[in-house]
């Protein structure tokens, strides 16, 4: 695999998992939107009520969360890189076809990789984050508490598929 970046652990965040599933079905639970909605947000939280997922460079990534007083939260970002079976990325800081984003939340450029480890995934989830002090906001904000939660949803998810 080709690593196009460094980790610097001020402004970025890593999750590794080992999924107990093949990478076809890591990666159909990662890419679909009907896998996606029942793993995305954490259950206590809300819900993802729409997503689109348009799997190519400049592609639409979006996805609708409602919290559980009822209140709609539209996330719309840009896929910027489809390997499949292998990795995804999109960012937030992009709207689809590559436009600059106008945003009032913290951006990040998601990164998720797959590589098959025996029978099983090992899965790395990275959110790349502008600064330090964007980092620092969103582990303030729950966002890396939700992120955590939302990843244990999707390896049992996933897991539940076989």
């Amino acid at each position: 695999m080709n690593k196009v970046f460094t980790i610097n652990p001020e402004t970025d965040f890593v999750l590794e998992r080992n999924i107990d599933a093949p990478v076809h079905l890591v990666w159909e639970a990662l890419t679909k939107p009907e896998h996606l909605k029942q793993w995305y947000m954490p259950r206590d939280w809300g819900s993802v009520s729409a997503c689109e997922m348009d799997l190519r460079p400049g592609g639409a990534f979006s996805i609708d969360i409602t919290t559980a007083d009822g209140q709609s939260f539209p996330n719309l970002g840009c896929v910027v890189e489809v390997i499949p079976l292998e990795r995804l990325v999109w960012t937030s800081m992009l709207f689809p076809g590559f436009r600059p984003a106008v945003f009032d939340d913290i951006p990040i450029t998601a990164i998720m990789t797959l590589q098959p480890a025996g029978k099983a995934t090992r899965y790395v989830f990275t959110a790349l984050h502008r600064s330090p002090s964007d980092f620092r906001q969103n582990k303030e904000s729950g966002w890396q508490e939700g992120t955590a939660i939302a990843m244990a949803q999707f390896v049992a998810h996933v897991e539940s598929l076989k």
